[in-house]
């Protein structure tokens, strides 16, 4: 059964969508995939841009990376059920379809409709069948964040949260470095370098708790 919610004002979009290469017709859903890749690469962009604006850029290419993973985007077409509604050869179709083919129907349909509707159409659809994939994103993120565990720990042992001292900084307006030490009450940790602030000191609360673990919690 499949979980579709949109409906397409030209039902030919869909077809090609839902058309497989091994069905050896000369149109197929080949382009509408490529189409699907870039616009969800922007969607995803944007609202991991949006969403907090503490992430430095490699936090977020990191994120955008596993939320449009063939892994994250196969099981999305599994549950909408895409591989039932797709047409396949002869060949596809006696065997288990392959993660990877999944991944590229649901950025097919995506494609479709982002010409069938436009791109706050595709938007909707497309933050409407990722939301567990961002909300999970959101977890692994915060089971990563090093400058929340280290906040955690200075709270234990002070009472207070940790500072970020800027140490040094370089580089002109588009091309800057900052030096950055993360300091829990009186102690303060190595520095480290990040391309913004935030980054370093991201990179400084690592530092930190590398000198941390192992340390008896006060």
């Amino acid at each position: 059964m499949s979980n579709l919610s949109y409906r397409f004002r030209d039902p030919s979009l869909l077809d090609l969508a839902l058309t497989h290469a091994s069905t050896g017709h000369q149109e197929n859903n080949e382009r509408l995939e490529f189409l699907g890749d870039a616009v969800l690469d922007v969607i995803v962009a944007e609202e991991l841009f949006r969403g907090d604006e503490q992430r430095s850029e490699g936090e977020m290419t990191e994120l955008k990376a596993w939320i449009v993973s063939r892994e994250v985007l196969a099981g999305v077409a599994h549950t909408l059920a895409l591989e039932d509604l797709a047409r396949f050869g002869h060949g596809m179709r006696d065997r288990r379809i392959p993660r990877s083919v999944l991944a590229n129907l649901y950025e097919a349909y995506l494609g479709a409709i982002y010409l069938d509707g436009g791109l706050e159409e595709a938007r909707r659809f497309a933050l409407a069948t990722l939301e567990d994939a961002f909300q999970r994103a959101g977890q692994l993120e915060d089971a990563r964040n090093p400058k929340q565990e280290l906040q955690r720990r200075s709270q234990i042992a002070t009472g207070e949260p940790p500072n970020y001292v800027l140490v040094d900084e370089r580089g002109h307006a588009h091309a800057k470095a900052f030096l950055v030490a993360a300091q829990v009450g009186e102690r303060r940790f190595p520095p480290a370098w990040g391309r913004t602030r935030k980054e370093a000191e991201r990179w400084a609360a690592q530092e930190a708790l590398l000198l941390l673990d192992g340390e008896p919690e006060a």
